[in-house]
């Protein structure tokens, strides 16, 4: 699976992440360890407050784990693999909690540790900690016979669908699909030779190349958003200073959003506003099915929980009725039967833990299988609106070509070029003017 890891400080607003369930179907704290607090929040300032005896700041350390698509893990893997990460990592027995995401019919898992060893006072060093766990993901894509992707590759093809929380973020606000826009500047990256046709091609999809403030390049869409060119296209700064030169000649970030915003029409306007309201209404009924199907899961597991707790008490109370007290609890060790009750009992305890949790993976699994049959419907919404997207972003750049090609036609003081098919149809009796 993908490991990602990141040192970070903020453990509250970590916590409240961790914990959001409305961008999650499912979220589950599945382990609290080495704290005296018993939730995620209280954990977090526990462990900032052991750190305030150090230098150190960023006192956490946040690794997330993704399956790949289509792959079933439980959460005994999930913790095999926190264990590897562990001692790869040199966080043994270090305070640690794992959270489990539940989203689109996918399931992953986040685990944070604290850095301060408390005993020595001090932060563990981190160092090569992206090499460490490279090699480990690569490692268990092997064990489990997955396809290697390729960024685990041995060549180290960089995948440019890989976003930061920010794109994702900027992508978010746009409702648009961070991937789609990652590919559309790769693409045109791919396809351009030079700053013009880069342009050119980014103006496909309503990108406009600009001169950024801090940045050579930058592109701003007909919203007036404004988009790293390395970044999305997932290239180098020098490789963009290589192929696309100079950008002094080009017009600023201000400049250009003025001269999108003048040159949309009230018409496109409407386009656009109809193709985002259209685009919600029919998401609606997904989107209710979709949170319906969470909450019967929710309740499901809810459910599930119970019953364990109360078999897991009445399974209690019988192992320790067998336990004798007094007089007969005294003969009881003397001959060795209190020792052979005992390791009963914990043989019973075990079993009865690995057949709740593999209760609770059998539930987790029906339930994946059920999102995912939904999740198939909503992707070929999302395909269809993809397309009526870009279809929309191609009417865009029409219009203004248009819009362009009047406005200079004025300017010099002639007629715009005219229809080429227009005297065939005057002939025909076809002629606009009747």
């Amino acid at each position: 699976m993908i490991l990602k890891g990141s040192q970070r400080a903020g453990g509250t607003a970590l916590a409240s992440h961790l914990l959001n369930d409305r961008d999650n179907d499912h979220v589950t704290l599945g382990e609290l360890r080495g704290l005296v607090a018993d939730d995620l929040h209280g954990a977090f300032k526990e462990s900032q407050a052991i750190a305030q005896g150090t230098k150190c700041q960023q006192y956490l350390f946040s690794l997330s784990l993704n399956p790949p698509k289509g792959a079933e893990v439980s959460e005994a893997d999930f913790e095999r693999t926190v264990d590897m990460a562990e001692r790869a990592l040199g966080l043994e027995d270090q305070p640690r909690a794992i959270v489990y995401h539940e989203k689109e019919g996918r399931r992953h898992a986040h685990v944070i540790w604290s850095r301060i060893h408390a005993n020595e006072m001090r932060a563990i060093n981190m160092a090569h900690f992206k090499n460490k766990l490279t090699s480990l993901s690569r490692e268990l894509y092997l064990q489990h016979g997955w396809e290697l992707p390729n960024g685990l590759k041995p060549d180290g093809v960089r995948n440019p669908l890989n976003f930061s929380l920010a794109e994702w973020q900027q992508a978010k606000r746009q409702g648009i699909d961070p991937r789609e826009i990652k590919t559309v500047f790769r693409d045109a990256w791919n396809r351009s030779d030079g700053q013009k046709a880069f342009a050119n091609a980014l103006s496909e999809y309503g990108y406009f190349l600009a001169k950024g403030d801090r940045r050579n390049f930058v592109a701003v869409d007909i919203n007036g958003d404004v988009y790293s060119i390395a970044k999305y296209a997932s290239v180098k700064a020098k490789d963009v200073r290589t192929k696309l030169g100079d950008a002094y000649g080009l017009p600023s970030v201000g400049e250009v959003a003025k001269d999108i915003k003048s040159r949309v029409t009230d018409k496109l306007k409407s386009f656009i506003h109809d193709t985002k309201h259209n685009h919600a209404s029919e998401q609606a009924p997904h989107i209710a099915r979709r949170d319906a199907l969470r909450e019967q899961h929710r309740d499901e597991r809810v459910r599930l929980k119970s019953k364990q707790e109360e078999r897991w008490k009445a399974e209690a109370e019988t192992r320790a009725k067998r336990v004798r007290t007094g007089f007969l609890g005294l003969v009881d060790r003397l001959t060795g039967k209190a020792k052979v009750i005992k390791e009963q009992n914990k043989l019973e305890a075990f079993a009865g833990l690995k057949r709740d949790q593999e209760q609770r993976d059998n539930l987790i699994r029906s339930q994946m299988m059920e999102h995912q049959a939904l999740q198939k419907d909503f992707n070929t919404l999302r395909s269809r609106q993809m397309q009526d997207r870009r279809i929309l972003a191609h009417e865009v750049m029409t219009s203004l070509r248009q819009n362009e090609r009047l406005k200079k036609a004025q300017e010099k003081g002639k007629h715009p070029r005219p229809d080429p098919d227009l005297p065939r149809r005057r002939k025909r009796g076809f002629s606009l003017d009747r």
